[in-house]
């Protein structure tokens, strides 16, 4: 195999790259790893198209939802999602791959997507990453059950399916006080302007205790990192798969669009 050569932009490249590592001085094969995988990779990110870097757990069944939003982002013209367990990896015994991988991708992507259920595994400290300079300005979160819930904020469906979830899973309420909880929980929401269909909360409700599926639950810093996003308007919870994929319209579309979208034809 051809040893790669450096690509024009190798300086900003490795300046990226040095801080990944904490500035300790590559080996030549490391160097050359590092220009086949920006040569086979970043060439998607460097193109016409609009890329979206997914965040997330690659366990099941958390995995799927990652590909829900892969495959919603692909339905539009001139998106790249990808998600980095995909790509070619660095195959590096002594450096910390995955930062470099990480943030080689980050620092050349349009957008940066991430997806959480929980509060451990490798998507732990991926919050991290992106809610600060460079990364912050360009990153979106999509945390399942998340609401940034008060005594005196159930102004949103998702605070109040939130607060109903958390309700139903309580192991000190039977069958009937949990009804009678939720219920006056929907007629409080209703008394202070709040249009919500009790319905459409149970729905949800039965849904996850049928499945087992607990709500998600989430540290104080995670929760805190979650509403910096939501001050911002970036981040967008969401309770079922069917919700999270029509909530991913809500990121910035591919540019540019399409001239027959501009004129309305179909």
């Amino acid at each position: 195999m051809t040893d790669p050569s450096p690509p024009p932009d190798a300086g900003d490249i490795m300046t990226v790259v040095h801080e990944a590592v904490g500035g300790i001085e590559l080996e030549p094969a490391e160097k050359r790893e590092v220009w086949r995988f920006t040569q086979r990779e970043l060439p998607y990110l460097w193109s016409q198209r609009t890329s979206y870097f997914i965040l997330g757990s690659y366990r099941d069944p958390y995995l799927r939802r990652l590909r829900a939003v892969q495959n919603e982002l692909t339905k539009q013209l001139g998106a790249y999602p990808f998600i980095m367990g995909d790509l070619l990896e660095l195959p590096t015994d002594r450096l910390n791959t995955f930062d470099i991988m990480f943030s080689l991708l980050a620092t050349y992507s349009d957008y940066i997507v991430g997806v959480f259920e929980k509060e451990s595994g490798g998507e732990a400290p991926e919050v991290g990453e992106i809610d600060d300079p460079p990364c912050f300005d360009k990153s979106y979160v999509f945390p399942r059950d998340y609401a940034w819930v008060t005594d005196e904020n159930l102004d949103s469906k998702q605070h109040v399916v939130q607060a109903a979830l958390e309700i139903a899973f309580a192991d000190d309420l039977s069958e009937d006080a949990v009804q009678s909880t939720v219920d006056s929980l929907v007629d409080r929401a209703r008394e202070s302007g709040l249009d919500i269909d009790e319905q459409e909360v149970w729905d949800v409700v039965d849904d996850r205790l049928n499945t087992g599926a607990e709500p998600a639950t989430y540290s104080w810093v995670h929760l805190n990192k979650f509403r910096k996003f939501e001050l911002h308007n970036r981040c967008f919870p969401w309770t079922t798969e069917a919700e999270l994929r029509t909530v991913v319209g809500d990121l910035p579309s591919p540019t540019p669009r399409p001239e027959w979208e501009a004129r309305g034809e179909r």
